[in-house]
């Protein structure tokens, strides 16, 4: 989180702040922006108010951007080969039951038991919402739904089948791990426990995230080893954070012959102790983090 800086900023703002993401080939994603725009709208538009002095005001306007993008964001964050992989709290679908029936005699029963354990989980809330469960008793083949599943990114995945019935147990496959890799599980041990292992999903997603991007993200002091970074070949090198004091038309020289942008001066990183400006060498408090974005 930072503000940008004001050749990046929204024209015609006094000020940006951006929620800046690192998706999976290091790239920047400007996930959500909001902006202040003082009066400069409300004069073009003559957008005005009366003040408690009865005297005519133009307004102070803000912009929200925060749409689509966080979509595309999620998806290039989370995903993998398989398709794609949703955090539990956002994911349409937290919980797919999926029967297995291969033989008749014992279908009703199974369809049954998975109908009663989707209306027992149902009843359970995770972050203030009621879980969100579904059980797919379309006739398909179990590998066909699997993969659908597997695809459509859902977080937990449950199975029935006859021994799982006769014994009380559940097949249960998390998005977060292997496709393949599956655990065996007492019933009621998953109804205890499924909110818990929705919210280790939703973890696990959230520090894997976070540990690529720090593993990314390296500060740097030095005008060469800077431009060594961005140097042909190395296309997508993740981001560097450096100590900036330098002016619009610096910044706007060095972004376009690197083919690179100021992300944001980070929020957590603008009362860091006095470091020299690694192109101007002037004595600074404030960081820039740059990057190649979309």
């Amino acid at each position: 989180m930072g503000e940008k800086t004001e050749a990046e900023r929204f024209p015609g703002a006094e000020s940006t702040l951006t929620v800046e993401a690192m998706v999976q080939d290091k790239k920047a994603i400007q996930a959500g922006t909001s902006h202040y725009l003082g009066q400069n709208f409300a004069k073009a538009q003559d957008i005005t108010f009366v003040d408690r002095d009865n005297k005519e005001q133009h307004v102070h306007t803000t912009s929200w951007g925060v749409s689509t993008r966080l979509v595309g964001t999620l998806i290039m964050a989370h995903s993998d080969d398989d398709g794609l992989v949703l955090p539990p709290r956002v994911a349409p679908q937290q919980i797919v039951i999926v029967p297995v029936t291969p033989k008749e005699e014992s279908r009703d029963a199974i369809i049954d038991a998975c109908q009663a354990l989707a209306i027992r989980l149902r009843e359970q809330t995770y972050a203030n919402e009621s879980l969100r469960v579904k059980v797919d008793t379309r006739d398909l083949g179990g590998g066909i739904k699997k993969w659908e599943w597997v695809k459509k990114g859902v977080p937990i995945r449950i199975e029935i089948g006859p021994r799982d019935l006769e014994e009380r147990k559940v097949c249960l496959q998390r998005r977060d791990q292997a496709a393949n890799e599956k655990s065996f599980i007492e019933k009621e041990h998953f109804l205890r426990d499924a909110v818990e292992i929705l919210d280790d999903i939703h973890q696990t997603l959230l520090e894997r995230a976070r540990d690529f991007r720090d593993a990314n993200l390296t500060e740097c002091t030095d005008l060469t080893k800077f431009e060594d970074h961005w140097a042909e070949g190395n296309e997508n090198p993740g981001w560097l954070i450096t100590p900036w004091a330098g002016t619009r038309e610096e910044e706007e020289e060095i972004s376009k012959r690197l083919k690179i942008t100021v992300r944001c001066l980070p929020n957590d990183k603008q009362d860091e102790p006095e470091a020299k400006c690694f192109m101007t060498g002037q004595l600074t408090k404030s960081h820039a983090i740059w990057g190649r974005s979309y």
